[in-house]
């Protein structure tokens, strides 16, 4: 049972989140919250030593102040940091987490200059008539929580709570 929630509760919160992010530019505090409390029940339910749970906390706390900074300088929403902290904690503090964190930023680019082109081109696509959010081509800043998402979910397999509960699988 545990090992099919760490299959199933990290994706789902993060494409709820990218869908809410798209479609509102707010990402629900429960999202995060449910992310984050999860991890605490299942990775101790799994099996996952507590020095590991620990590392993941510090990587928890490691993206929280550098989201806090971003989002003291107004480069970064709330939701956003909520977000991107409460899924660290599923990397812990390793090369997943580096590898995640890369993901999501690459993909964050792509993502802000597609969002930037979209805008370039506002009244064309508004005229089509395509079925895009307003929020997309009016709003000023770039929902990122679809860029944590998809790189969450690219890399989500590197994760070790995934690795260990694969091992239990088999």
């Amino acid at each position: 049972m545990s090992t099919l929630a760490i299959l199933l509760i990290p994706p789902f919160c993060l494409a709820f989140a990218a869908i809410t992010d798209l479609l509102t530019m707010t990402i629900p505090n429960r999202v995060s919250a449910i992310l984050f409390g999860s991890f605490i029940v299942i990775a101790s339910i799994i099996g996952m030593d507590w020095q590991s749970i620990g590392m993941s906390l510090v990587a928890g706390l490691a993206v929280l102040s550098a989201c806090f900074a971003l989002f003291a300088m107004n480069t970064m929403g709330g939701g956003d940091a909520k977000l991107l902290t409460a899924s660290a904690v599923w990397f812990g503090f390793n090369t997943s987490l580096a590898t995640f964190l890369i993901c999501v930023a690459i993909v964050g680019g792509v993502l802000t200059l597609a969002i930037l082109l979209l805008r370039s081109r506002k009244q064309e696509i508004m005229a089509s008539g395509l079925p895009i959010p307003d929020s997309l081509l009016v709003a000023k800043k770039v929902p990122y929580g679809i860029a944590i998402a998809i790189g969450g979910l690219l890399t989500y397999p590197e994760a070790p709570i995934v690795q260990l509960a694969m091992q239990h699988m088999l």
